[in-house]
């Protein structure tokens, strides 16, 4: 099953199931935009919408691209917000979408599904302003080392998402190659299991 489908599927559901992972890169988000003013913000692989609406409450115009029209059905039916677009694209083609540039580009539980992050973050680069941010929210590299990955059940049972495994240094030297320095990195860890090992990275880049 591709990607799309796969989300597709997902969708009508994605909000409801319990999702340690999905609620948890919400408050690594906010805890590393919290301090960051933009007007523009592109949301890619905004989902159903999850971190949108908070996003939408600091931007002055948020354009939401998703690769799952299914996804972004679901977004539109909770966000009425004139300066908020949803649009169905593919991040792997050029972004023509990008028609003016960003102050923001937010990647949430989406890079998991890309193999090769440097050119999505040339992209994200050429896409943003001098001084603008780029925030990546990831499920963390340790938890994929023991074998995490997306998935959901659904009446065919249990569905595993293609998943590629990016290493900390991966992440952090994608994004120094492709014109950015770090401001900022969190990794955040169930409660209770801060000895063991965190749940997302997030990383905030400034270009």
């Amino acid at each position: 099953m591709s990607i799309q489908q796969a989300y597709n599927q997902w969708a009508a559901q994605y909000d409801a199931n319990e999702n340690k992972t999905r609620d948890a890169e919400a408050i690594v988000l906010q805890t590393l935009l919290n301090d960051i003013a933009f007007e523009r913000c592109l949301e890619v692989g905004c989902g159903t919408g999850k971190n949108t609406l908070w996003l939408q409450q600091r931007a002055k115009q948020l354009l939401g691209v998703d690769f799952s029209e299914a996804m972004l059905q679901e977004a539109q039916r909770k966000i009425n917000n004139p300066n908020v677009q949803f649009l169905q694209a593919n991040i792997l083609e050029p972004w023509y979408f990008v028609q003016q540039a960003f102050n923001l580009v937010v990647f949430s539980l989406v890079l998991e599904h890309i193999e090769d992050l440097a050119s999505i973050f040339q992209k994200a680069a050429d896409a943003l302003l001098p001084g603008g941010y780029m925030y990546v929210g990831e499920l963390h590299p340790f938890k994929q080392y023991n074998g995490s990955k997306a998935r959901f059940e659904n009446e065919a049972g249990l569905q595993v998402l293609t998943c590629y495994v990016h290493h900390f240094a991966e992440f952090i030297n994608a994004g120094l190659n492709a014109g950015f320095f770090v401001k900022k990195v969190y990794e955040y860890f169930d409660e209770g299991f801060d000895t063991y090992q965190p749940r997302i990275l997030g990383v905030l880049f400034q270009k």
